[in-house]
């Protein structure tokens, strides 16, 4: 029989898309300012892999990342999730946009060895955490380098993503501190 033991801290990350460069900057600043400082923040990319998202959230979507200094319990996960759709929410809410998602957040967590995003839907490859939220590991680290899965969305394929996350490991390797650098 093995030991009980408390989880390993993670560093959080969030994924962010919109067509629109004034959500994501909202969502980055609304992010820093309740989960805590930023260590690291992508460049905005253009997400081109498919059109899944343009009847609810318009073309010409960008896809960024961030992840924040102080590292969590991977038990937060659900809560994290809960209350990042609850930004979504509040955004559309305050109007402005012809789209009726113009933002969309996905949290999760980065470890030595593995990607895990939170998601609200349940799947064969995804485990129940609690709270309606479900986690995926979308990518595992092996041989030097992120390794998809069958299930992995297109776009955690890329070299370009998988390049900020590498380096969003380094950051968690030599402990996550920083100034929200751009990395």
């Amino acid at each position: 029989m093995g030991d009980i033991h408390s989880p390993r801290s993670v560093l959080l990350l969030v994924a962010a898309s919109s067509r629109y460069d004034a959500a994501l900057d909202w969502a980055r600043e609304r992010s820093a300012g309740e989960l805590g400082s930023l260590a690291a923040t992508s460049p905005a990319f253009d997400f081109t892999e498919t059109d899944y998202y343009a009847a609810e959230m318009g073309v010409d979507l960008k896809k960024q990342f961030w992840v924040h200094e102080a590292l969590i319990d991977p038990g937060r996960l659900p809560t994290i999730k809960r209350l990042t759709n609850a930004w979504e929410a509040e955004y559309v809410a305050a109007g402005g946009h012809p789209e009726p998602r113009p933002l969309n957040l996905d949290p999760g967590y980065l470890t030595l060895a593995k990607l895990v995003l939170a998601s609200t839907k349940d799947h064969a490859h995804r485990v129940y955490m609690s709270e309606g939220i479900f986690a995926e590991v979308t990518l595992n680290y092996r041989s030097r380098q992120w390794q998809p899965l069958p299930w992995t969305y297109p776009d955690y394929r890329r070299a370009d993503f998988q390049e900020f996350f590498t380096r969003c490991r380094d950051l968690l390797r030599g402990g996550a501190s920083g100034s929200g650098q751009r990395v």
